[in-house]
């Protein structure tokens, strides 16, 4: 049996805590950083696995590290210019629907009758992906339409 829809567009761990730590922060005055242990604690991520990824959102320049007692992480740029599909992008690499986008190719290609229809589809999670910013995932009862992305596709 192959895989599943909901196992194939699931995020990692990594993702996921990325962006709640990326919300935690974008709801705090812009000066203001909080620490690994302050959005673990807040959450309940286990500490080390927050910490790798809050270094590797600062090496992809996401995240900007805050020396000193009162340290910790504070973002980079404004919200309003950090997508998810970044995010996830930073942590995960590119995002791949099935095995018709990468350079392998699929055994199936030449009498495959759903490789179009499939990169429709691709192309639209990710177009929804850009277009959610970590401002709109911050504001309380923002709503997210996937179906205007949807529909442009």
């Amino acid at each position: 049996m192959g895989p599943v829809w909901s196992d194939m567009l699931k995020l990692t761990k990594k993702a996921d805590y990325g962006l709640i730590a990326l919300r935690h922060l974008a709801t705090r005055r812009p000066s203001r950083s909080a620490s690994a242990k302050e959005i673990a604690d807040a959450y309940g991520i286990p500490l080390p696995l927050l910490s790798k990824v809050l270094q590797k959102l600062a090496r992809h320049g996401l995240l900007t590290p805050v020396y000193g007692t009162n340290g910790g992480y504070k973002l980079a740029r404004d919200p309003l210019t950090i997508s998810a599909l970044e995010v996830i992008r930073a942590l995960d690499g590119p995002i791949i629907l099935t095995s018709c986008f990468t350079h392998d190719g699929c055994f199936q290609s030449g009498r495959c009758g759903v490789k179009e229809p499939l990169r429709r589809i691709h192309e639209g999670i990710l177009g929804l992906l850009g277009s959610i910013t970590i401002s709109a995932m911050s504001e309380d009862g923002a709503e997210i339409n996937p179906l205007t992305v949807l529909e442009n596709v």
